[in-house]
C-alpha cells in the first residue's frame, strides 16, 4: 500500500480536516432544500431535463429510504427516524475518533456519511412534514421502479460514501489475505 493510503496516523489534523466535508455537505444540502422550498410548490415538478428523465420537485418525506415507516405516527416516527440516527451518528462518531487504522479515503468517505445523515436530521428535527427530497430519476423499470425514489444531495452522500467504503474495505482486506498467503508462502520456503 502505498503510505497516503495506509492507516492513517490518526492526528488531529488527519481526523478533523475530513470533518470539513461533513460541514460542506449539511450546507449544501440544507442551502439546495431551501432553494427547493422557497421555489417549487410542495409536491409538484420545479424542472425536467432529458425529456423528463431528470426532474427537480419538491416532495417530503416523513419516513425513511423509499419512505419506509412513513405510516407510523407522528411520535413514534420521530422516536425511529429522530432518536435512533442521533444514537447511530453518536457510534459512528465514536469508532471515527477512536479507531486509527481507518485510510484517509475511509475517513472521507465516514466524514460524508455524518455530513449526509446529519443534513437528513436537520430536517427531521425542524420540518414537521419531514426531510426534503426533490432529484427525481426516471429509471426506466429498474428493480421495478420507473423511478426511482425521489432523494436529495443528504442521501447522495450517504450512499456515494457508503459504495466507496465498502469497496475500501474489500480492497484492504483483499489486500491483507494475499500479504498473509505470501507471508505464508515464504514461511514455508525457509
Amino acid at each position: 500500500m502505498k503510505k497516503e493510503d495506509g492507516p492513517s496516523a490518526g492526528s488531529r489534523k488527519e481526523l478533523f480536516i475530513p470533518l470539513i466535508f461533513s460541514a460542506a455537505v449539511i450546507i449544501l444540502d440544507q442551502l439546495t432544500k431551501q432553494l427547493v422550498v422557497a421555489n417549487i410548490p410542495a409536491w409538484s415538478v420545479g424542472a425536467e431535463f432529458f425529456g423528463g428523465a431528470f426532474r427537480i420537485i419538491h416532495v417530503y418525506n416523513p419516513g425513511a429510504a423509499f419512505s419506509l415507516g412513513s405510516g407510523l405516527s407522528r411520535s413514534l416516527r420521530g422516536i425511529v427516524f429522530g432518536l435512533l440516527p442521533v444514537a447511530v451518528l453518536a457510534v459512528i462518531l465514536r469508532v471515527y475518533f477512536r479507531n486509527r487504522e481507518f485510510t484517509r479515503l475511509q475517513r472521507w468517505c465516514i466524514a460524508g456519511i455524518i455530513g449526509g445523515g446529519a443534513g437528513n436530521l436537520i430536517d427531521r428535527f425542524f420540518r414537521p412534514e419531514g426531510v426534503v427530497d426533490f432529484l427525481d430519476v426516471r429509471v426506466y423499470g429498474f428493480l421495478g421502479f420507473e423511478r426511482w425514489p425521489t432523494f436529495n444531495l443528504a442521501d447522495s452522500a450517504i450512499v456515494v460514501c457508503g459504495i466507496v467504503i465498502i469497496c475500501s474495505f474489500i480492497r484492504q482486506f483483499l489486500a491483507e489475505a494475499k500479504e498473509n498467503r505470501n507471508a505464508g508462502k515464504t514461511d514455508k520456503t525457509e
